[in-house]
């Protein structure tokens, strides 16, 4: 079939720059549909963490001029492999006075809007000078969603557009970069303010995400249950009445099995595969070591790898694990960043049971996959969960993931039926404590039984959640709007 020209821009990007799945679901996008023969320009900023010096300057791209709200910001282009030499190009937008000199990904300056209207149209005036006609611009949640809106409109005179659609994925609805009204001037906007959305004009508000839900030619969010989801006001954030009238596509979110298989992965003490798990008891093992755990518990180690936000689950942790903790032989290792309140609750609990309960405040690649290994079961008792790709991760591993049925868990983890031998998780169905206590006692009790737990485990382990199965998906839906 033809080969697709897309330009992908995103805030993130695995492993140049992430703080969570969108990092890693568009770091494969770029590696995934390049395999499959399509001609894909990627773009990411380039942040002060990203180290530029192993970087190519694109010369024909150099000083470019880009007026934002009558300031004029310049921005150079720079390249580099994704994956290491031989890999697809990555392309950094090198904007110091927006992305330079800071280390994190997201800022606090009161600037976003500007740094990210800058992403999107530094991307397009980049494919002005390549002479790239894409045939698809996939925009990225908040931060590339106004890419669809000017391309109908500041880029509409040039014809390298003339046949470009816009595919904008939601990757999590509750952040939509809504700024006061008159920051739509400042990205450059002002003459189109009719084409956004004017019931929020009214209101005084601008959101990169709603301009986007308007504009873009399809849209997508990364699972098919949490495609329902959001067109309902329990999960729509405000936004389930425009996205019933456009319409939702919901495309699985895959993983990267070169990056995530315990038969290769770097990471680990030992390796492991479905015809021998040994190493996982090595993994184990030294998990329980390296974070001061008392070893050898009867009953499961419990991983946690998360953001520290209320979307996760965390309410629950105390209500309902505390007890477990109390009164059962098992561990918990936790890892990860965020609200400074949830980590305060999770250091609390590992000073209540310091043998048991483990706390590593912030994001460690290293750490992760080692959880991933070293676990024998994963929580995720999210309130609601887009995709989700630890339970992915967690059924490679032969870690069996415990999750609560919304979005992308529910589509991807079957619930361990006795009578039929049949599932490959332990899924719970109500956000309470009650629920997440049930579902951490129903671990305990299957994993006493080595026979049945080295079952769920291995259907697991035979799932198929990679990429290559859902590219596909993609391309069609391409293809589709390419056509039209």
């Amino acid at each position: 079939m033809t080969a697709l020209r897309i330009c992908l821009a995103a805030s993130e990007m695995a492993p140049f720059a992430k703080t969570g799945g969108l990092g890693d679901v568009c770091g494969s996008l770029v590696t995934y549909l390049t395999k499959h023969g399509h001609d894909v320009r990627a773009f990411l900023p380039l942040y002060g963490r990203i180290d530029a010096s192993a970087l190519m300057p694109v010369g024909f791209v150099r000083d470019v001029p880009v007026e934002l709200g009558g300031r004029t910001f310049t921005f150079s282009l720079r390249a580099g492999r994704h994956g290491g030499p031989g890999g697809p190009l990555v392309y950094f937008v090198d904007c110091p006075a927006l992305f330079g000199g800071r280390d994190e990904i997201y800022s606090q300056q009161g600037d976003e809007h500007l740094r990210f209207a800058m992403l999107s149209r530094a991307a397009l005036e980049s494919c002005q000078r390549m002479g790239f006609a894409p045939d698809i611009v996939h925009a990225h949640d908040w931060h590339t969603a106004l890419m669809p809106l000017y391309v109908r409109t500041l880029y509409s005179w040039d014809r390298l557009f003339a046949r470009t659609r816009s595919v904008l994925t939601l990757h999590n609805l509750a952040y939509q970069g809504a700024f006061p009204f008159a920051r739509a001037a400042e990205t450059g906007l002002g003459p189109v303010a009719h084409m956004l959305h004017q019931d929020e004009a009214r209101a005084g508000r601008f959101s990169f995400l709603t301009t986007g839900l308007l504009w873009a030619d399809a849209l997508t969010v990364v699972s098919p249950t949490h495609a329902r989801e959001v067109q309902t006001p329990e999960h729509g954030f405000g936004l389930d009445a425009l996205l019933r009238a456009r319409g939702v596509v919901g495309i699985l979110n895959g993983i990267d099995h070169d990056v995530w298989d315990p038969s290769r992965d770097a990471h680990l003490p030992a390796r492991y595969s479905p015809n021998d798990l040994s190493g996982k008891a090595v993994c184990r093992a030294e998990l329980l070591r390296e974070t001061g755990l008392a070893p050898t518990p009867g009953g499961p180690v419990f991983g946690v790898v998360s953001r520290l936000t209320a979307q996760k689950g965390f309410e629950l942790f105390q209500e309902a694990l505390l007890p477990v903790l109390a009164s059962r032989d098992v561990r918990i290792v936790c890892l990860g960043s965020g609200s400074r309140e949830i980590a305060g609750m999770l250091g609390d609990m590992a000073r209540a049971f310091p043998r048991k309960f483990a706390f590593r405040e912030g994001y460690d690649e290293r750490m992760a996959h080692r959880i991933e290994a070293g676990a024998d079961a994963f929580l995720m008792p999210s309130l609601f969960e887009p995709c989700g790709l630890n339970q992915m991760y967690s059924l490679r591993y032969g870690t069996v993931p415990i999750v609560r049925k919304t979005g992308g868990l529910a589509d991807t983890v079957r619930l361990y039926d006795r009578r039929t031998g049949d599932g490959t998780g332990i899924v719970f169905d109500h956000f309470t404590a009650q629920g997440l206590r049930w579902a951490a006692e129903t671990a305990v009790r299957l994993f006493a039984d080595r026979a049945v737990w080295r079952s769920i485990q291995l259907q697991g382990m035979a799932e198929d959640n990679g990429w290559d199965r859902r590219i596909g998906e993609y391309e069609s839906l391409y293809r589709r709007l390419a056509a039209g």
